[in-house]
């Protein structure tokens, strides 16, 4: 033992000064083992603390790095598909829409921007002018498909269910909490207003047809009713464009305490400042004076007051609180439209008689219109999704009755080409708002 003790001892007296510093106590089996190894097996065990400590700080990185990541994807947000499909609910989950187009009242009305008791009673409407807002939202997207998608050759089934299948998708609801708030006009050319094709309509789309898109959605009996023109010619151009430009200038002049004619007047103005030259011959562009915007009452569509196109001496005001459908049409023919051509449309009078019906049938029929339209209007293939077979005779007698009105398509001149443009308005107590206004019109 000695003899190993003082071979150590010489070893470590003929280390060199900085490594005999280094040298550890150990028992003198550790000693014999050679220096080398020992100074290696250190550093391996150096090497591995290292390695395992940078391991350990990696693997803590990817991880902080992977739910950084997976948050980010939670937060992502949706699309909507094509054609839309996913309720338009799914991008607001506060349930708060998109505000329209604001515009401050004018002149005596300055006020009510400011007005404290006004913007208290805005305020009151909050859950009403949401609604609008909600439907507004939908018609934005469901007209940016329908101008993308419909095309030359589709039939006129085809174009209308397009439009429609996308609201219902997107309202989420077919009835009175949502869903369509009329039947989708596509009416074409000379057909002004009010065609929808029924089944079997074999009409097909063609490239040099005019054909006005009059969209309704409604949320809770609340109708966004806009409508816009679609043409593939551009020869047809100025005329789309002088009623769109009226109907902007009907907007802008509408206001609480404004006299309809004055609206009429102004419009009529703007409409028939342009000409249009199709084929050669130049045409005035006239305004249908028969036909109107209309204020919209709850689940009614046309609530009582029509506003004029032309000048025709109304006196009427527009009020706090109404909403209008401002509508302007425009005219290469006689600027006057006539009742022609199988009726789609139809609507249960507001104010109906109470019939005592005699017929089960038409009781049945009756039953069926209140459960799904109540006073909103509809068409026959709406009757049709319903399930409702043989309902002709009884759908006469109901119109015979005064319980429901018939709509029939709306035709001026044969041969001469109509257009139409058209925005929901709510006039707030402390603004004007276009509820439908978007980026196309």
């Amino acid at each position: 033992m000695s003899d190993n003790i003082q071979k150590v001892a010489e070893q470590v007296k003929n280390l060199p000064l900085d490594e005999s510093a280094s040298v550890p106590v150990a028992d003198a089996q550790a000693q014999e083992q050679p220096q080398g190894d020992r100074e290696n097996e250190g550093s391996d065990d150096e090497d591995a603390e290292n390695e395992g400590g940078e391991n350990g700080a990696a693997e803590g990185e990817k991880k902080k790095k992977k739910k950084k990541k997976s948050k980010k994807k939670s937060k992502k947000s949706k699309t909507q598909s094509d054609p839309p499909r996913i309720p338009i609910e799914t991008f607001f989950p506060n349930k708060i829409y998109p505000i329209g187009e604001e515009v401050e009242y004018l002149d005596d009305n300055r006020y009510r921007t400011t007005d404290e008791e006004k913007r208290h009673l805005d305020r009151l409407n909050n859950n009403a002018w949401n609604d609008w807002r909600k439907a507004a939202e939908v018609h934005r997207t469901v007209r940016q498909h329908a101008r993308k998608v419909i095309k030359p050759g589709m039939t006129m089934i085809d174009v209308a269910e397009t439009i429609e299948n996308a609201v219902r998708a997107l309202t989420g609801s077919d009835g009175l909490e949502g869903g369509m708030g009329f039947p989708t006009g596509v009416s074409l050319n000379h057909c002004a207003a009010h065609y929808t094709p029924n089944a079997g309509d074999k009409t097909v789309l063609s490239y040099e047809d005019v054909m006005k898109v009059d969209i309704g959605v409604h949320i809770n009996g609340r109708i966004v009713d806009s409508a816009f023109t679609m043409t593939f010619d551009n020869k047809y151009d100025n005329l789309v464009n002088a009623v769109k430009d009226a109907t902007n200038t009907g907007v802008r002049e509408a206001g609480i305490d404004v006299r309809l004619t004055d609206i009429g007047e102004a419009v009529q103005e703007t409409m028939e400042s342009y000409e249009v030259e199709l084929d050669g011959k130049t045409y005035p562009v006239k305004c249908i004076r028969n036909l109107n915007g209309h204020n919209i009452g709850h689940y009614e569509i046309h609530g009582g007051k029509t506003v004029p196109i032309v000048k025709n001496g109304d006196e009427t005001k527009m009020e706090e609180g109404e909403t209008f459908a401002i509508e302007t049409f425009g005219s290469t023919g006689r600027g006057y439209v006539i009742s022609s051509g199988e009726c789609s449309h139809y609507a249960k009078n507001v104010d109906a008689p109470k019939v005592p019906l005699k017929l089960q049938r038409d009781r049945q029929l009756l039953a069926a219109i209140d459960k799904n339209f109540s006073t909103l209007p509809w068409c026959k293939r709406y009757l049709d999704r319903t399930g409702e077979e043989k309902y002709l005779l009884a759908l006469r007698h109901l119109v015979e009755y005064g319980i429901v009105q018939d709509y029939p398509p709306l035709v001026d001149t044969t041969g001469c080409y109509t257009a139409q443009f058209e925005h929901t308005i709510l006039l707030r107590p402390n603004c004007k708002e276009i509820v439908s206004r978007g980026d196309d019109y």
